[in-house]
């Protein structure tokens, strides 16, 4: 009997460097910045649009941290190959799955709040029902969209960013001159308590971009991967920061609550009501951008890099023909948001609230791993005599101060947040260990080779 031979399949690298800036600024907003900056305002009132913004320096240093190996070594598995590399099967697999298990747990959460910001549009309608249905409608568009190709993905993506970012620009700008500086007062008004309370949900809310790392190997050139990671935060920092400057100045902070965009709501006071219905579409398009190259993007390369090497079920390993995407991988994500958003219906709270900060717990292992073994790589390229900027093109700036903010900023960020809830505490217990056991009783008796 002849042998069956499957044919290989790559991805298509043909990501250039606005594909790749699109999707780190697309990523980092969403639900967390339109929606759940509600909840930071209301922990830490005006002082979290300090605590905002260093959540963002925070999340551009672990950025910038990660560049030399993203363009040193560009993969769809990211900080699992990184971690592998310099660290070991073990900490390298537990960095990619808890990576990968932070988006998937959001899949919930940003859909249900995409159903809510189009409900905004239509208020005759059932909003406890068609939050759940329109849910269910994009994220499975969306879901499409991936599986259609990353190049219709990440262009679809760029359109509706340049849309965002052109939205958000105008509002900061005219809005700036509508600011009450009697909402600024008190800065402070639940203590340093309530600032530091809101510091994992700010971290939560920029975390996302480095969603482009995965695009490693969809990119025309890895070095657009560094001078992505620059541009992306730079963008991100400014225009974010300036828009919370105006909500907060404009909205008191004891009005804001989660049940509608805060931007949606100064937008509506300076401008009327186009100004909301153009600042709720912007949250819609954030929403959006954040789905479809991030949350739904991201876990199913990283699984295409696991299941390659069998460290996941062979399935996940496999490229459709013709798309090149791993469409296996995407339908397994679409399937878990479906269950997120069911669950929505009985307790949005464990999808907004709960789920969002495991994800953020998830990240935080995930980057604070993979920031130790940058610092690896370039003990590695030191050992070598290798000049990194000549050797792969791109050397990060100020080096070692981005890793160690990142490092510092995610570890502090992960203390708050275990010891904050002990729910947060016991749920990340569950996880770790269940990973020991799958990878000791799973991964460790099938002798499998190295990650590439």
């Amino acid at each position: 009997m002849s042998e069956v031979r499957i044919k290989e399949v790559a991805p298509i690298r043909n990501m250039g460097i606005w594909l790749i800036w699109a999707i780190g600024v697309g990523s980092v907003v969403g639900d967390g910045v339109f929606l759940l900056i509600g909840d930071g305002i209301s922990k830490a009132g005006p002082s979290s649009l300090i605590v905002y913004f260093v959540a963002g320096i925070v999340q551009a240093a672990t950025m910038i941290g990660l560049g030399e190996l993203a363009v040193g070594i560009p993969s769809g598995g990211a900080q699992s190959v990184w971690v592998e590399k310099f660290m070991g099967r073990g900490l390298g697999l537990l960095s990619g799955l808890a990576g990968a298990a932070g988006w998937l747990v959001l899949m919930g959460a940003l859909s249900l709040a995409l159903g809510t910001f189009t409900c905004w549009y239509f208020p005759s309608l059932n909003q406890d029902v068609w939050t759940i249905l329109f849910a269910l409608i994009f994220l499975t568009l969306l879901t499409l969209l991936n599986i259609a190709g990353a190049a219709v993905a990440a262009k679809t993506q760029l359109g509706l960013v340049l849309v965002l970012v052109s939205i958000m620009v105008l509002f900061g700008v005219l809005g700036l001159k509508h600011i009450d500086p009697s909402n600024y007062t008190p800065f402070m008004p639940f203590g340093v308590d309530g600032a530091l309370a809101a510091f994992p949900s700010g971290i939560y809310v920029y975390m996302g971009a480095v969603a482009l790392c995965t695009a490693g190997s969809e990119c025309r050139k890895s070095t657009d991967l560094g001078k992505g990671l620059v541009l992306s935060s730079a963008t991100f920092i400014i225009i974010y920061t300036i828009g919370m400057a105006v909500v907060i100045g404009t909205v008191s902070h004891d009005a804001i609550s989660m049940d509608v965009s805060p931007y949606t709501v100064a937008a509506e006071i300076i401008f009327g009501y186009w100004g909301g219905f153009v600042l709720n579409t912007a949250a819609w398009i954030a929403t959006a951008t954040s789905l479809l190259m991030g949350v739904i993007y991201v876990p199913s390369r990283m699984f295409y890099q696991m299941g390659k090497t069998g460290y996941l079920p062979a399935f996940f390993g496999e490229l459709n023909e013709k798309t090149r995407t791993p469409v296996k991988g995407l339908v397994f994500g679409w399937a878990v948001g479906v269950v997120t958003i069911l669950i929505g219906i009985f307790n949005v709270d464990f999808v907004y609230v709960f789920l969002t900060s495991q994800a953020t717990i998830m990240w935080i292992v995930s980057w604070c791993l993979a920031l130790i073994a940058a610092f690896y790589y370039r003990k590695d390229m030191k050992i070598k005599g290798l000049d990194v900027k000549k050797t792969i093109g791109w050397k990060q700036p100020l080096f070692p101060i981005c890793p160690i903010i990142g490092l510092f900023g995610c570890g502090y960020t992960l203390y708050l947040s275990i010891t904050g809830s002990i729910g947060q505490f016991l749920a990340s217990f569950i996880w770790i260990f269940a990973y020991i056991i799958y990878y000791h009783f799973y991964v460790k008796k099938k002798n499998l080779p190295a990650l590439e």
